[in-house]
């Protein structure tokens, strides 16, 4: 199983480019389950959560093609992939693949909205919390579907289709707006859907439809409306950069002091982070490329954060700032109100020198010194890009175990990082 080494006191200088976003990518690719012609998705990013998510959509029909390196192009830039669902050959999403992705469950709204009828596996609960599916239900009932669980499968029918109908969440999920909004597309009739999530990567993914011929208005705020159309074509979308990315190499940025242009980032869909790092005493500058970080060695702030969903501070990002302000000169507070267990990174930041406390929802992080290199391991995505940044800015070795968390989310990370004078190396075996 694969390690990364991090030998930790080197500032961080130079460019570095942000890839597609994740979360825009996996759902963008499961829009292609809505129509017969080929979406075309540039900047895809490399990762393992593409490659596995286009397995799984081949499972149902889904032809995809991944076009070559061109000249000149490197390991960091996005990929392109065709995607053609020419015929849905399986509405059965199995166990063995909705396991080993919670994403994959999206494809429940497309596999109803075109074929009538859908049998997909419940993904069950995972590292950071349960996030259970009853509002991606709801959503489909909504709709005219009946849906009933027997033997861990949702069995949801739409005999003569689904209609429009009126949706409103009792609490915002991203997840079921995305079910909620590729299953409407195709209703025969108008769509309200109210307390939608607001997420950049949703209003990426409604705009991908509209240029497949969908009528949506509303993108980008709590209401969207939604007049059903008969079918969607396929076009050609350019994957939105990953603002997560982004913020965590900002931290890191922040953490070990430099100069960093991440090239690319939209400053747009970082507000509230960018914010929170400037009172933090990080600089931030916004250019034509993208978004420059610096610090020049001087003391970090302690400040106080809460998470929230969008336009508030991501909770996709908790445990990177939390990583930051272990190094504050002073005592902050982060609260998480998105998933319960989110802060297993906790420990492992305390193998390296952390003082953090937990209350309940809260963690009371007090500013060290310094922090030493350990052997730590990653328990998730994000909390293994936290042990990184922490490494970067811990005097001494770091070595991380169970990388493959990173692999899911991250594109080319030990590169980017080398390429800006950090001395990390992934160890094969």
């Amino acid at each position: 199983m694969d390690r990364i080494r991090i030998v930790g006191g080197h500032r961080l200088n130079g460019t570095i480019p942000i890839s597609g976003a994740k979360n825009a990518a996996l759902p963008l690719m499961i829009a292609s389950l809505l129509t017969e012609g080929t979406l075309t998705l540039e900047n895809l990013p490399r990762l393992a959560d593409v490659s596995q998510l286009a397995r799984i959509l081949a499972n149902h029909g889904v032809d995809y093609t991944i076009e070559g390196k061109r000249s000149g192009d490197s390991d960091t830039q996005g990929q392109t992939v065709h995607l053609a669902a020419r015929q849905i050959v399986d509405t059965t999403a199995p166990y063995d693949l909705v396991s080993k992705m919670r994403a994959s469950f999206w494809v429940l709204g497309p596999l109803i909205a075109r074929c009538g009828e859908a049998k997909v596996s419940l993904p069950g609960g995972c590292a950071i919390g349960t996030r259970p599916v009853d509002m991606h239900l709801q959503a489909m009932e909504n709709l005219g579907a009946t849906c009933e669980i027997e033997n861990g499968y949702v069995i949801a029918k739409a005999k003569n289709g689904l209609k429009g109908g009126h949706i409103s969440f009792a609490k915002v999920s991203v997840g079921a707006t995305h079910a909620a909004l590729m299953a409407a597309v195709l209703a025969r009739g108008d769509t309200i859907i109210e307390n939608a999530a607001t997420e950049p990567e949703i209003g990426d993914v409604a705009e991908c439809l509209v240029k497949m011929g969908a009528k949506i208005e509303g993108i980008h705020s709590r209401t969207l409306r939604i007049s059903g159309v008969t079918s969607l074509h396929g076009t050609e979308h350019t994957v939105i950069a990953d603002r997560i990315e982004a913020g965590t190499y900002a931290m890191a940025a922040g953490m070990t002091g430099g100069d960093v242009l991440l090239k690319g980032a939209r400053a747009d869909n970082l507000e509230s982070v960018l914010a929170t790092m400037q009172k933090a005493g990080v600089t931030i500058d916004t250019t034509n490329e993208g978004i420059r970080v610096r610090r020049n060695g001087a003391g970090l702030t302690p400040v106080d954060v809460t998470t929230d969903p969008y336009p508030g501070f991501p909770t996709d990002l908790q445990a990177q700032f939390m990583g930051l302000m272990t190094k504050a000169q002073g005592t902050s507070h982060i609260r998480e109100t998105i998933f319960e267990n989110r802060f297993m990174h906790v420990q492992e930041l305390a193998r390296l020198g952390a003082d953090i406390h937990l209350h309940g929802d809260m963690a009371e992080v007090r500013g060290v010194k310094k922090l030493t290199g350990a052997d730590v391991m990653a328990t998730d995505l994000r909390a293994s890009a936290t042990l990184v940044i922490a490494g970067l800015a811990a005097e001494g070795e770091t070595m991380l175990h169970r990388v493959y968390h990173l692999d899911r989310g991250f594109e080319a990370l030990e590169e980017k990082l080398q390429a800006c004078g950090a001395d990390v190396t992934r160890i094969s075996g």
